[in-house]
């Protein structure tokens, strides 16, 4: 839209004693419960989790030292869409395989935004249970996945609704309702993505590969069913999730830059080194690429979708314990 058609608009509405609507800012990629609550009939609100039965029963609180605690976690933010975490990640034919937990594809992940009841132009802020640091890269593999395909003005509520609940905000057990949303998603952003190529260049390249799980998948002395050799890949640094997240009562957040930059220095990640990053199926990896590509500022961040489970199955070198 034009400067002189904007200036009309104002013009005409103060005229005509009409307010004309203004765009809201999102004031950056994490937002507190205060402040959605001053603007959540203004926003796009996702509620992604796994257990959704949740989402329709009450919390239970309880009173203990004069203070209202939270024992059971349950209900949602009032005007939330829920959104079922498993079909953010699907099964894909990349180049004649077949691949679990990978992100869908332009057409399939409109559709699922649409059918969640995503609105085009709105800011949209991606919820998640938030009691654990898990809870926050879940949310983060929401917002990575809509800025792969276009999304802007997107931004995590810190501490999920965990901390929603615990500041004691308003909150519904209203069925989830299905939305006819019009969300556009453009055509992949191929900077937020790395394949195992990628993967297996980044040292030549000059990039930084950022293991993001447990130290014990990292070493060796672990692995998931699915990941057919322990260790990590040649090169990597180990950010693991314990470090990722702090606790607030009974909620996850994400720490400050300045934490963070001291987090880094012990683990020795530079966080402004164009990064990959990876961990078994791609969620713990959403949670580190959020860390360095939101708050560290860092515009080098891609996440490798198909991470250990992808390449181990390839037979890609592995670097572990004798």
């Amino acid at each position: 839209m034009s400067l002189r058609i904007l200036v009309a608009m104002f013009t005409v509405g103060a005229m005509l004693g009409v307010p004309v609507a203004q765009a809201l800012d999102v004031p950056g990629p994490l937002v507190s419960p205060q402040w959605l609550e001053q603007h959540r009939n203004e926003v796009n609100i996702i509620d992604v989790r796994d257990e959704l039965a949740s989402f329709g029963k009450a919390p239970v609180f309880a009173t203990e030292d004069g203070k209202k605690v939270l024992t059971t976690f349950g209900g949602h933010i009032p005007g939330a869409r829920l959104l079922d975490f498993n079909a953010v990640r699907v099964t894909r034919a990349i180049d004649g395989h077949e691949w679990k937990w990978m992100l869908p594809d332009q057409a399939a992940f409109q559709a699922l935004m649409r059918q969640t009841g995503v609105m085009q132009g709105r800011p949209t802020i991606i919820v998640s249970d938030g009691a654990a640091g898990a809870d926050l890269d879940m949310a983060a593999r929401v917002f990575w996945s809509m800025q792969v395909y276009g999304g802007r003005d997107l931004a995590i509520l810190d501490g999920g609704t965990t901390a929603w609940l615990e500041a004691g905000l308003p909150f519904s057990t209203d069925a989830a309702k299905g939305g006819a949303g019009n969300w556009i998603a453009a055509a992949e952003n191929r900077k937020l993505f790395a394949d195992s190529n990628d993967v297996a260049k980044a040292a030549a390249h000059g990039k930084q590969l950022v293991d993001a799980r447990p130290m014990p998948f990292y070493v060796g002395l672990e692995r998931k069913p699915i990941v057919l050799a322990a260790g990590h890949i040649a090169g990597a640094v180990n950010f693991p999730p314990d470090v990722r997240a702090g606790k607030r009562g009974g909620s996850a957040h994400f720490l400050d830059a300045a934490q963070y930059a001291a987090v880094f220095k012990h683990l020795g990640v530079d966080p402004q080194k164009p990064s990959i990053t990876y961990c078994n199926t791609g969620h713990l990896a959403s949670g580190a690429w959020f860390v360095l590509s939101q708050i560290m500022k860092n515009p080098n961040v891609g996440l490798y979708d198909g991470s250990m489970y992808e390449w181990t199955a390839e037979q890609r070198p592995v670097v572990g314990l004798p």
